[in-house]
């Protein structure tokens, strides 16, 4: 067992930078929503939803398909590295040129109204630029993490994460202040600079991706202008059905966001966009969690696929991360009356946001079938039959866009959190059944189902029959954790000491 305890160490640090990294950006949110009025906060909220779309398809799956094809081939882990990265260029730089030619009519199809087209079109020629080099830096990150650098990748994540975040506060708050005291400069900067405009938002993304590129300099010197053409047939046939069903999963993700606003009338549109994308941030915690279990188990994934027990393995880790998953989410529910602060503007606008906590919980057991189909797709990924991922995401990705349509004229954003939490269900039961099917791996089925349907029972009582009471939500989450150690005390034994 003593490669668990290596998994958990690899993830603990990825976690660790994640962690740090999304609560420097989730403090942001009091400020944005404090800033900026709830219309406004839905342009950064839809902007982001599409830049999420976008991302997918200039990575092209090739990330997976790098560290599958890395372990695979071992023997060529330079044409791996060269077909992967040239790959993503290509895309990425017929992406800048389409996009900068086209910034007026996608600034036109944006906007809502002409007074804004202005603005609209400098924020598209941000993203294009943002996108792009994101796009450039997916392989170099990969090579961090299949050579295990995971401290190198999280600082380099952190870096990023700082640049955004200071850049931020200081577009914010330090620039207003120069201009306030007539400070050195200051004359020259009131020329420019715009109270309250969303865009230096985008600025300091775009800044702050770019250090990311210069800190990554190394990385893209190991590549060899060198193509493969044999291997990145293989390589390609993996590898696009990876992207549909990325993509797939992206329309899951943010489709509610980019259609709210259109399914529902112009005078609340922008309203309800801002409110559903400022309560779904309390749903990063589980975020983080998932992203950095998945940073750490992809590569290891991949490469502990040869050994006798991998099966075994992966079973133990899923039923672990089931365990975290359900505590986490029961103690997200036991104390969002705390957390609910970090998404208000002020005291005069509380209702204004307060209002969608009741869509929190759906949009918090969505992310846990998330996570647990996340663990559970290894299966087609190892066994190169990635066409059931692309199945299973279209049929995620079809329940998304016909309920959408159906319940947000309706029920709002709330009709949206009862869709994410639905495709995700049933695209990790799907995975499921299939995984068994055709790369069977011993789960605990049982116990696992039974602590996903603890937390679901205590979090309905938690929310809504004691009425978010932090005492008593806390006080099942302490039962929770008591029966879990009660019933999992040997195994965790043998887990954390056998060597």
């Amino acid at each position: 067992m003593s490669v668990i305890k290596k998994f958990l160490g690899q993830t603990a640090v990825y976690g660790i930078s994640t962690v740090f990294s999304r609560l420097f950006n989730f403090i942001l949110t009091p400020v944005f929503t404090r800033e900026f009025a709830s219309g406004v906060y839905g342009i950064f909220t839809k902007m982001y939803a599409w830049a999420s779309l976008i991302n997918a398809i200039l990575a092209f799956g090739m990330e997976s398909t790098y560290f599958r094809y890395l372990n695979k081939h071992e023997d060529k882990k330079q044409e791996v590295y060269n077909n992967s990265f040239l790959c993503i260029a290509f895309i990425a730089i017929l992406f800048l040129v389409t996009g900068l030619i086209f910034v007026g009519p996608i600034s036109v199809y944006l906007s809502s109204n002409a007074e804004q087209l202005a603005d609209y079109r400098q924020y598209v020629q941000f993203f294009i630029w943002i996108l792009f080099v994101d796009a450039i830096c997916v392989i170099p990150f990969a090579g961090l993490r299949a050579a295990n650098k995971a401290f190198k990748y999280s600082l380099l994540k952190f870096i990023n994460i700082g640049c955004f975040v200071g850049l931020n506060l200081f577009f914010l708050f330090v620039v207003p202040l120069i201009i306030k005291h007539d400070w050195p400069m200051s004359g020259w900067i009131a020329s420019w600079y715009q109270g309250k405009w969303v865009g230096y938002v985008f600025i300091s993304n775009l800044i702050a991706s770019l250090v990311t590129l210069v800190l990554l300099l190394p990385e893209f010197l190991k590549l060899q202008l060198k193509f493969d053409r044999e291997l990145f047939g293989k390589m390609f046939s993996y590898s696009w059905p990876i992207l549909v069903a990325n993509l797939s999963f992206i329309v899951n993700e943010n489709l509610d966001k980019i259609v709210l606003g259109d399914l529902l009338p112009d005078g609340i549109s922008d309203e309800a966009v801002g409110i559903y994308g400022a309560v779904c941030k309390i749903a990063i915690f589980m975020s983080i969690f998932i992203t950095a279990f998945r940073l750490g188990a992809e590569p290891f994934f991949f490469s502990y696929a040869k050994q006798a027990d991998a099966k075994k393995t992966y079973a133990t880790i899923l039923h672990y991360f089931v365990i975290a998953l359900a505590l986490l989410f029961v103690a997200l529910i036991a104390n969002i009356e705390i957390l609910k602060s970090f998404i208000s503007r002020d005291e005069a606008h509380l209702a204004e946001y307060w209002v969608g906590l009741p869509a929190v919980p759906y949009l918090l057991f969505g992310y846990v079938c998330l996570g647990i189909y996340m663990n559970l797709s290894i299966w087609y990924r190892l066994s190169d039959q990635t066409r059931f991922g692309l199945y299973i995401s279209v049929a995620g990705a079809l329940i998304t866009i016909s309920l959408n349509f159906i319940l947000i004229p309706k029920y709002s954003y709330m009709g949206s959190a009862w869709v994410s939490m639905l495709a995700y269900f049933v695209m990790m039961v799907i995975s499921y059944v299939l995984g068994q099917k055709y790369y069977p791996i011993p789960y605990n089925l049982k116990r696992i189902v039974a602590y996903l349907l603890v937390s679901v029972i205590l979090v309905v009582l938690s929310f809504w029959v004691f009425n978010r009471n932090i005492y008593i939500g806390n006080a099942l989450l302490i039962a929770f954790l008591a029966g879990v150690f009660y019933f999992e005390k040997d195994e965790l034994k043998t887990l954390l000491f056998k060597k």
